[in-house]
């Protein structure tokens, strides 16, 4: 029985093809758009049966011409782009694209894994899966919103497994075609390297510069969520996706900092050192983002843990340690 993984050329999706391969499994279908980005390096070295472009791929499930035996679908793919203003394009791309693949999961009982976002929950502080708490800030978290009401209200008791997944702030290796939209840790340690001035976001929503705190996870425990749901396939509903933890983006900045520092044998700094040597600097929000900026993010698991998920999370230190040594291997910090 084949897997199918949507945005498999991704960020989310190729370290999960990774994961799949590390259980032995390669009997996967790849989906994406990899058009002229720089996508098709992160397939490099993962193995899988076929490609398909997401279009083609669309128009074979609409059709009913999609034969294939599937057992699985982890549907990543989505424009996760939150400064997107088309709202026609970001409802076809994240919301119908999302329906057309559900409709194909319940219709042939095929377990739906699918990528929902914190940013559904916009400026609340309370971070629970659950309606009251839902308000999002820019169009991409609305899209996702509208598919998971649609899932609590058409599929309360599913015949088969459907599980979306509110992934917090992600970060990781085979993130960089993300562009403006990659991690802040991959954009302080390439702005490091670049030897650049390294800048974070000036205070809002009543914290000061950089204190702004946010649930973020590392890409490797968001593939072992996964995997963990395609083993229990009884496991079905809506859940965050983090840590459980908040930290600060000077958190974030001193880790990436230090562990790049370490790679070439430089000292550890201080927060207040890397401000005073003008290593770490703060910028003004562009025009329009700070009034749909989630300042706080922080996962409430008790709906994770009560299925049974044992995950223990990375922390920043941990995770962007681990991940700055994965850099270190890349053209831009071997200059």
């Amino acid at each position: 029985m084949s897997i199918i993984v949507t945005g498999g050329a991704g960020f989310i999706g190729s370290n999960l093809i990774r994961g799949l391969n590390a259980r032995g499994i390669n009997d996967i279908w790849v989906v994406d758009n990899i058009g002229s980005t720089e996508k098709f390096k992160n397939l490099i070295g993962c193995k899988f049966k076929q490609y398909l472009h997401k279009d083609r791929f669309r128009k074979l499930i609409r059709d009913g011409q999609f034969d294939s035996k599937v057992s699985v679908i982890f549907h990543q793919g989505a424009c996760s782009n939150t400064m997107e203003l088309d709202g026609n394009y970001m409802m076809e791309n994240n919301y119908q694209y999302s329906v057309d693949l559900l409709d194909f999961a319940v219709q042939n009982k095929i377990s739906f894994i699918y990528a929902s976002s914190a940013a559904v929950y916009g400026a609340n502080t309370t971070f629970k899966e659950e309606s009251l708490n839902e308000c999002p800030l820019n169009v991409y978290g609305y899209s996702k919103l509208l598919f998971d009401d649609l899932v609590r209200s058409r599929y309360n008791q599913p015949e088969s497994q459907i599980v979306g997944l509110r992934y917090f702030n992600v970060y990781g290796p085979r993130e960089s075609h993300k562009g403006r939209m990659a991690s802040v840790s991959y954009h302080l340690c390439k702005q490091m390297f670049d030897g650049g001035k390294l800048t974070l976001f000036e205070g809002s929503g009543g914290y000061a510069a950089g204190e702004q705190r946010r649930d973020f996870i590392y890409v490797e425990d968001v593939v072992k969520v996964n995997l963990e749901f395609l083993d229990n396939p009884d496991w079905s509903g809506i859940f965050n996706c983090g840590t459980g933890r908040s930290q600060t983006f000077n958190e974030v900045a001193v880790a990436t900092i230090n562990s790049a520092r370490a790679v070439r044998d430089q000292r550890s700094l201080t927060l207040e050192e890397m401000l005073e040597q003008g290593i770490l600097n703060y910028r003004e929000f562009p025009e329009g983002l700070e009034s749909r900026y989630q300042s706080f993010t922080e996962a409430q698991l008790e709906r994770l843990k009560a299925v049974g998920s044992e995950i223990n999370f990375y922390d920043v230190e941990s995770g962007v340690k681990a991940y700055v040594r994965h850099l270190s291997h890349t053209d831009f910090l071997k200059n």
